[in-house]
C-alpha cells in the first residue's frame, strides 16, 4: 500500500501501523466516495458504524469510560482522520466532531461528567457539538457575546451560536459563554448544554458547499445545572485552547487525506487520459505537476506527523500544530486544484471524487482557526 509507507517513519509505533491497516481494510469494505440525499441520516449512520467498529474509542480519553487509551493518542486520531478523510469526507467529519465535541469532557470534565457522556460518545449512541463560535466571534473569541449569567443553582445563557458542526443532530453540546469573572477571554466558562432544554433551539440550518450538518444556535433563557459547568468559573477559554490544541493537528491530517486522494486521482488521470497522441502522463508538464503534488503531500505529511508524534511526548505544539494546519490545508488546495486541472472538464462535473474534495477542502482553511490565524500563531511565536 504506497499510501501508507509514511508509516515507516520513526515517529510512529507498532500499533499505530496496525491501526492503520486495519482502518484502511474496514474504509475500503464500508465506505463509498459520495454523500446521499439525507445528510443528517447519513452522518447518524455513520457515527453510529463507525462507534460500532471501535473506531470512536480512540476519540474519547479513559478506558474505562469506553476509550482505548487513557489520554487522546493524537498520532492514532491524525490516522483516523487522514484515512477516512482519503475514503470520505463525511466519514471524517463524523469521527472529527465526535473528538472535537467531546474532548472539553475527555480534557476537563468532571467524573460524572465524563461517565455521563463519554460512553455513549464512544460507542456512536450519542453525537457531540463543539459550540464556540459567534455572528460576530470566529477567530476574535474574546469579543463573544453569549452570556451565562448565575442564578441559584444553575445559568441562564441567552445568545447565539453559529457554524455549529453537528447543528440539529447533536444530543449534546458543549458551548462556551461569557460569565464576566474577569474582561475579554478570562471571563468566559464552558457549560455541557443537552439538546431538550428549554430554552435551546436551532434557529436556521447553514447549507455548505459541501454538505456537513451545521446550524445557528439559539439560547432564549436556557437554563443550565451548575453541575454541567466544565473547569471553573472563567476557565472556558482555556479548555476550548486545550481542546483545539488537541484536535487542531487533525484538521491537518484530514486535509493531508484529500490531498493524498487527489494525488492517487491525478496520477490515475494522467496514466489513462490519451493527449496529442501519448499518455498525459508523458508530458513533461503532466510530470512537474505530479512532482510538486507528491512534495506537497510529503512536507505536510512530515509536518502533521511531526507534530503529533510531539504532542504524545508530552510536548508544547500551538507553533507545531500551527504550522501543520497551515501547510497541510493550503497544500491539500493546491494539490486538488492540480488534479481537478489534470482531469480537465471532468474535473467540474458533480460527482466526480476530485469534484467532491474540491468542495471539501475549502472549509478546512477557515474552521478550528483559518490559515491567517495560523500564521499570527506562528510568527508571534517566532518573535518570542
Amino acid at each position: 500500500m504506497v499510501h501508507l509507507k509514511h508509516l515507516e517513519w520513526p515517529f510512529f509505533e507498532a500499533r499505530h501501523r496496525e491501526l492503520a491497516i486495519r482502518l484502511d481494510d474496514w474504509c475500503d469494505e464500508h465506505l463509498q466516495g459520495s454523500h446521499g440525499h439525507d445528510v443528517d441520516a447519513e452522518c447518524i449512520g455513520l457515527v453510529k458504524a463507525l462507534g460500532a467498529a471501535g473506531w470512536l474509542r480512540h476519540a474519547v480519553a479513559g478506558q474505562a469510560l469506553g476509550g482505548a487509551a487513557e489520554v487522546i493518542d493524537t498520532r492514532a486520531i491524525c490516522i483516523l482522520r487522514e484515512t477516512l478523510a482519503r475514503y470520505n469526507g463525511l466519514a471524517d467529519f463524523a469521527f472529527a466532531m465526535q473528538g472535537l465535541g467531546s474532548g472539553a469532557i475527555s480534557l476537563a470534565g468532571t467524573d460524572a461528567q465524563r461517565r455521563r457522556y463519554l460512553p455513549a460518545v464512544a460507542q456512536g449512541e450519542a453525537l457531540a457539538a463543539f459550540a464556540l463560535s459567534e455572528p460576530e466571534a470566529g477567530s476574535d473569541v474574546a469579543a463573544m457575546q453569549c452570556a451565562a449569567v448565575e442564578d441559584g443553582d444553575g445559568y441562564v445563557l441567552n445568545g447565539e451560536k453559529t457554524w455549529i458542526s453537528n447543528g440539529g443532530i447533536a444530543d449534546f453540546y458543549v458551548v462556551f459563554a461569557r460569565t464576566g469573572e474577569q474582561p475579554g477571554s478570562r471571563g468566559i466558562s464552558a457549560f455541557i448544554v443537552d439538546a431538550d432544554l428549554p430554552g435551546f433551539e436551532i434557529a436556521e440550518r447553514i447549507q455548505v458547499i459541501a454538505p456537513h450538518p451545521l446550524a445557528r444556535l439559539r439560547f432564549n433563557n436556557c437554563r443550565v445545572a451548575k453541575s454541567q459547568m466544565i473547569g471553573a468559573p472563567g476557565e472556558g477559554f482555556k479548555v476550548a485552547m486545550r481542546t483545539l490544541d488537541v484536535f487542531r493537528t487533525s484538521v491537518a491530517a484530514a486535509a493531508l487525506g484529500f490531498a493524498r486522494r487527489a494525488l492517487q486521482e491525478g496520477l490515475q488521470q494522467a496514466k489513462s487520459r490519451q493527449m496529442f497522441g501519448a499518455r498525459l502522463a508523458d508530458l513533461p508538464l503532466t510530470q512537474a505537476k505530479l512532482a510538486d503534488m507528491a512534495c506537497t503531500v510529503d512536507s505536510s505529511a512530515l509536518l502533521v506527523y511531526r507534530a503529533a508524534w510531539q504532542r504524545d511526548q508530552g510536548q508544547n505544539v500551538t507553533r507545531e500544530a500551527a504550522m501543520a494546519k497551515l501547510m497541510a490545508t493550503e497544500g491539500a488546495q493546491r494539490v486538488i486544484d492540480a488534479a481537478l486541472q489534470l482531469h480537465g472538464g471532468r474535473g467540474v462535473q458533480s460527482g466526480e471524487i476530485v469534484e467532491s474534495l474540491y468542495r471539501e477542502i475549502r472549509a478546512l482553511r477557515i474552521y478550528e482557526g483559518a490559515s491567517e490565524v495560523q500564521q499570527l500563531i506562528i510568527g508571534r511565536d517566532i518573535l518570542k
